[in-house]
């Protein structure tokens, strides 16, 4: 067990976030959003914010230096007159003071020919298509047997349609910037990113730099939730903002501004049917999603795909339909696809479970498999039935009534509910160098990123296992481009890929050492990129179970979830400290997923309207009563070095739904439209 490395410094504050890295000189920017949400900027009156004492530049449309890739919109900055959503980065101010350039924003005039914005999402839209492919680059349908047919001819159907709402990610620290041009003409951007080699490459892209041009740093980063897992439009507009005033700018983009230009959970609509025999074996799965992109660029998200792996059924269905409005791109959310998709399919399977007259937790027992349905592919390890059947032991779900409004208390009504949860278990390449210097210490490198994971205290563990090493000889640096190049951590990939890289490395510099090192020191690397390619061909995932219980006040409709927990099989935990920390977080947001967040759409101007924490809900400590997080020992020879999986997002992943099924085992009623709030629970009065 080993506490966070960095622990120390984060909680004395020497951790240096990117917005606090010192400057010679710099200077402030504060953009400026566009109100109309549709339409053409006419003109830009920059006359009063340039007569402010202290402003640098005001950038635009009519003005802004051109890009040499313009291929991303979201990132294609002040390169057209074109708005195609409210909120979108029309203009910047450059000044002395952050004071001097937010007032001049706010002087800025610009006039628009705005048109009205479509920003409605419906299931009945004329423009709904299927995408040549969704998130992750999966297929956007699949298709086996004769679903339709099997379903009517099924003894138990469920025939029902699910919504999420458009949800945002909220880190702590904003999206930041520090852009600084060198002479030699190179870019060094201090960033809040979760990839900073790939980061670099699209900055590099974007400016017409080679990527060794272009130095992106990210030791520390305050969260991100997938947010910050590629580059965002603060990034462009910083650096340009530095070029044009040739001091080093400095941008943190205010939250009210980061829900329209940081990326957010698409909003879905997702009707399952579920047809099995009396027994409760499936027969048929179908699973149909809608869900929104943008005009700008096209994001799909896979919230089918968890579908594709879960039970076993000979006939069954995906599909994902998109359709294009003028709102902002949406983007990664911690687990994307596998968290609005597992909500949908382990609610209908809490339906199915009432219909059937079977306990939930026996209905997903017997339709377990042993291989993925529709790849066939066996699993390299599947233990979900462990998952289930261990949470039910310890939660107490033995001798449960199933009856609705079994359970009371005074005036709350008591409910459990129980989900199953997956995740892919991905590894990506990447490179790793290790160092054993002449004072008999090490020093390991990766481009890797904590974004307050614990990323590097799991690899620094790995690195001193390796090379047979106490954990205080290694150094782990990590959150730099100039490091050997690492995947984005996203996909609960980084550890397993990462890992890799850093294990290879270090096996490599334990053949070179030969008793003493020399003054000028012993270095070897990896490479991870041709063992990636040969993996053996299993179906990897991660699973799990979450079983939840909630008081609902009869008067109120307040919902409270009183105790939580989550069993998980993640191959080898490589730190139980940190691991704690990421199921309880990814537990915690499902808790707001169920119950608080709900990005709500002004339908008329085409913006969200709750564009803070005071608006837009998460869950505080008051909301977390008793929630545990616990894992079963999982050997895995077919992952990689370490045998073990991600987890940074598996904890989110059927929350909400077991949270769900808890309130309807309390009350009877069947919320199906996200977040369950009381004015959803209570009858017309």
């Amino acid at each position: 067990m080993t506490y966070r490395l960095e622990g120390r410094e984060k909680v004395t504050g020497q951790a240096r976030y990117a917005y606090e890295y010192p400057m010679e000189d710099p200077a402030y920017l504060a953009a400026v959003q566009a109100e109309a949400g549709r339409g053409e900027i006419v003109s830009v009156d920059t006359a009063s914010a340039r007569r402010l004492p202290g402003v640098l530049a005001v950038l635009s449309c009519e003005n802004a230096p051109p890009l040499a890739s313009r291929s991303n919109g979201e990132l294609a900055v002040l390169q057209s007159r074109t708005v195609s959503y409210r909120g979108q980065f029309v203009a910047a101010v450059v000044a002395e003071t952050l004071e001097t350039a937010r007032e001049a924003a706010r002087l800025l005039r610009v006039e628009y020919a705005a048109e009205a914005p479509d920003v409605r999402f419906r299931d009945d839209h004329s423009g709904l298509y299927r995408p040549d492919e969704v998130n992750a680059g999966l297929p956007a349908d699949t298709e086996q047997g004769a679903p339709e047919a099997a379903f009517s001819d099924s003894d138990v159907q469920v025939d029902v349609t699910y919504t999420t709402p458009a949800e945002h990610n909220n880190p702590m620290e904003p999206h930041t910037t520090v852009a600084h041009w060198n002479e030699d003409g190179s870019l060094t951007l201090y960033e809040s990113t979760q990839g900073a080699s790939s980061h670099q490459r699209t900055l590099a892209r974007i400016f017409g730099l080679d990527r060794e041009q272009v130095r992106v740093v990210s030791p520390h980063v305050g969260g991100g939730f997938g947010a910050k897992g590629t580059p965002r439009p603060n990034a462009v507009l910083a650096a340009m903002a530095a070029r044009e005033v040739g001091r080093p700018v400095k941008f943190a983009v205010p939250r009210q501004q980061m829900y329209a230009t940081t990326g957010y959970r698409t909003p879905t609509i997702q009707r399952l049917r579920l047809g099995a025999d009396a027994d409760g074996r499936l027969n048929a799965i179908v699973h149909d999603v809608v869900e929104q992109t943008s005009t700008v660029r096209e994001f799909a998200e896979q919230a089918a795909s968890p579908t594709r792996i879960m039970y076993r059924a000979p006939h069954r269905r995906t599909t994902h339909r998109v359709v294009r409005l003028d709102v902002p791109t949406p983007s990664w959310m911690r687990a994307p696809g596998e968290t609005p998709g597992m909500y949908a399919l382990e609610s209908a399977m809490d339906e199915l479970a009432v219909a059937a007259g079977i306990d939930p937790v026996e209905l997903r027992v017997r339709n377990d498999t042993d291989r993925e349905p529709e790849s066939g592919l066996p699993f390299s390890s599947r233990n979900l039935v462990a998952c289930l059947r261990e949470g039910a032991g310890r939660f107490g779900w033995a001798g449960r009534d199933p009856a609705p409004r079994s359970r009371r208390a005074g005036r709350r009504l008591l409910g459990t509910g129980v989900a199953a949860a997956t995740y892919p278990a991905r590894l990506n390449p990447g490179r790793a160098t290790a160092r054993a210097e002449p004072d008999g210490t090490f020093t390991v490198r990766i481009a890797a990123a904590d974004i307050g994971t614990g990323a590097r205290t799991a690899l620094a563990v790995l690195a001193a296992e390796t090379l047979k090493a106490d954990l205080g000889r290694v150094r782990m640096e990590v959150g730099d481009s100039s490091l050997p190049a690492a995947s984005v951590a996203g996909g609960s990939s980084g550890t397993a890929s990462w890992g890799t890289a850093v294990v290879r490395a270090c096996e490599a510099l334990r053949e070179r050492l030969n008793g003493s090192v020399p003054p000028e020191g012993v270095e070897a690397s990896a490479d991870t990129a041709d063992e990636v390619k040969v993996q053996e061909e299993y179906a990897r995932h991660a699973f799990g179970a979450h079983f939840a219980e909630v008081e609902v006040d009869i008067d109120t409709g307040e919902v409270r979830v009183s105790r939580m927990l989550g069993v998980f099989a993640a191959g080898r935990i490589i730190n139980p400290v940190t691991a704690r920390s990421q199921f309880v977080g990814g537990m915690t947001m499902g808790i707001g997923m169920a119950l608080m967040e709900e990005s709500v759409m002004d339908e008329r101007f085409g913006d969200y309207l709750n564009r803070d924490l005071a608006q837009y809900h998460v869950p505080a400590c008051a909301d977390v009563l008793d929630i545990e997080a616990v894992w079963l020992e999982e050997s895995d020879p077919h992952l990689n070095p370490m045998g073990a999986k991600g987890i940074g997002e598996i904890g989110i992943v059927g929350a909400a739904a077991a949270i769900g099924n808890a309130v309807h085992h309390a009350t009877g009623v069947r919320v199906r439209d996200l977040p369950i709030t009381p004015a959803r629970l209570l009858p017309d009065r």
